[in-house]
């Protein structure tokens, strides 16, 4: 059936481009937010909370890129090849999210959250 492919590669490229575009406009978010909280409260302050927004609106736009790869991959042309690049793909993604979860939240997933880390968020 080829309209499903060519439906399916479709919805892969809105999707990619949602991604993209959840990533552009979560920086100018974080970016007017920070100028807010600059103002508002210093530096210090605004640069914590900048990479924080920023982090999450990568982790998101991750998100995005990781269903369009699996939509574009797995329903158009569903290969061994085409699932190696694919766990590749997801492999490396999920190793960037891993990686600004522990950025952002200061702390390994598993570790729970402690009185101490909350106190500290609260200072920043």
């Amino acid at each position: 059936m080829p309209w499903v492919e060519a439906a399916a590669h479709q919805v892969a490229v809105w999707v990619e481009i949602g991604g993209v575009l959840m990533l552009v406009l979560t920086a100018m978010v974080a970016s007017v937010l920070m100028l807010h909280d600059w103002r508002a409260g210093g530096f210090a302050k605004a640069y914590q909370g900048y990479r924080r927004n920023l982090g999450r609106g990568i982790l998101l736009g991750l998100e995005f890129l990781v269903i369009a790869d699996i939509i574009g991959t797995v329903a158009v042309e569903p290969s061994f090849h085409n699932l190696g690049v694919l766990g590749l793909i997801v492999l490396i993604r999920t190793f960037l999210s891993f990686s600004l979860e522990v950025e952002i939240e200061g702390r390994f997933p598993w570790q729970g959250t402690h009185p101490h880390h909350e106190a500290k968020q609260d200072q920043i």
